[in-house]
């Protein structure tokens, strides 16, 4: 069945219906629970994937595929395509779970509402990140509740069953994951909205890293207390909920969670914020280094003030004819003999790394460009620093330093003699008897 769904879904795009505005139904995958009580008499959940259909359209309307199982959202104050933003369809990841409300009854305060309710939740998020939208689906149903938690007896759902549902509520973020710097300026998108005016709900914020957990932000609208910062009332009253972070620092990073709770429904949306800083890469010598045959020097590349920990230093050998060439040049060479120092943690909490190795001149090395390649999350292309070698022959410099050292020995000894020589010669003259 899942591939009949998939063949029809993508003959739907070739038909020409590109835009999720225009889109009329979506293949999704329903996680069913199947609870049970062991030997020991603890409760037991089996999660069973199941193909499914989410068909937009009005109450009675036909299945697009008489044989899935399908959820048919009908039209109320909230489309759940409106939030989607004219992102292509086959760009979106759909999930289909139930909801438990443990039991709680709560008659849905909207007009023609039935006394009771089964709830499930839809989850569509971009395959590329830019959101995710979770939407709160109400199926009507004239049977009371059981009393007890209703995931005890979910009531079996078959395969080509149409469940009629209407959007109830709605979140989003268009931040899932956020890549920050240090001192930058962020917002944390969350927004909110229900199927009726002036929902009673709580909203909170929480800040959550290694074990640690803060509260941020909170607010109830029956009371009116809010707590902390960070989310502006006036927008809030709209359905924005997003958090402002006005300068980011290493503490900020972690996973925040804002939470919506609109008796008796609960949903908990988690945005990861990470820290990322590119690090400075520099070498201990020049862009030229020039080293008699045989001579040794040690080549250090320096990454420094980087976040977070891992970062991949490597050193290439390229030989002098193909640095030039831009097509069929062979591959530069990884050189083998790279030593790298441990870690060192800064006082800003950034990290950094030396990778050195100790280079001995050889005649059939003058020329080569030696490059330092830096790789690290934060960047999009590495860091590369290079320079190149000459090595000169040590016997035309020992020629040279001979004539100087002969040419500076002459210069001192005729330095030394020449005032001997002309006191010398006034004796001389002094003593003629003529």
């Amino acid at each position: 069945m899942d591939l009949i769904l998939k063949t029809l879904f993508y003959l739907s795009l070739c038909a020409g219906v590109q835009c999720v505005h225009q889109v009329s139904w979506l293949p999704c995958q329903f996680i069913d629970e199947r609870v049970s009580l062991n030997s020991e008499g603890h409760v037991e959940t089996q999660h069973v994937n199941r193909q499914a259909l989410l068909q937009f359209g009005q109450k009675g309307d036909a299945p697009v595929y008489p044989d899935a199982l399908t959820f048919l959202i009908t039209g109320s104050k909230l489309d759940l395509r409106r939030y989607l933003e004219g992102e292509e369809a086959e760009q979106m990841e759909c999930e289909l779970r139930r909801y438990s409300t443990q039991g709680i009854h709560v008659r849905w305060p909207v007009q023609a509402a039935h006394e009771y309710n089964r709830w499930f939740t839809c989850t569509l998020k971009h395959t590329k990140g830019l959101f995710t939208v979770t939407a709160f689906l109400r199926h009507p149903s004239d049977q009371p509740p059981s009393g007890e938690e209703d995931y005890r007896s979910w009531p079996a759902i078959e395969d080509r069953e149409i469940l009629t549902t209407t959007v109830a509520m709605v979140t989003k973020t268009k931040s899932p994951s956020v890549k920050a710097g240090l001192g930058s300026e962020q917002k944390l998108h969350f927004q909110f909205a229900v199927d009726h005016k002036g929902p009673d709900f709580t909203l909170e914020w929480y800040w959550q890293h290694r074990g640690e957990r803060v509260k941020l932000f909170s607010h109830n609208s029956r009371t009116g207390q809010t707590q902390g910062s960070g989310v502006g009332m006036r927008s809030l009253a709209g359905g924005d909920a997003s958090l402002s972070i006005p300068f980011t620092k290493m503490s900020n990073e972690g996973t925040y969670a804002c939470s919506v709770a609109v008796n008796p429904l609960f949903i908990k949306m988690d945005i990861s914020l990470h820290i990322e800083v590119a690090p400075r890469v520099s070498l201990n010598i020049g862009p030229t280094l020039s080293l008699l045959e045989g001579g040794e020097q040690k080549v250090v590349c320096d990454a420094e003030s980087y976040y977070p920990l891992d970062v991949e230093i490597v050193w290439y050998v390229q030989d002098p004819s193909a640095a030039g060439q831009r097509v069929g040049a062979p591959l530069p060479k990884v050189l083998e003999n790279v030593l790298l120092s441990s870690h060192r943690h800064n006082t800003d909490m950034t990290y950094s790394l030396s990778a050195f190795f100790y280079l001995k001149a050889s005649l059939k090395d003058s020329g080569r460009q030696f490059t330092c390649s830096v790789s690290h999350r934060s960047l999009r292309v590495p860091i590369k620093k290079n320079f190149i070698l000459t090595v000169e022959e040590p016997s035309s410099w020992m020629f040279y330093l001979a004539v100087c050292f002969i040419l500076f020995a002459l210069l001192f000894v005729l330095k030394k003699m020449l005032p001997r020589l002309l006191r010398a010669r006034r004796r001389f003259v002094q003593q003629k008897p003529y």
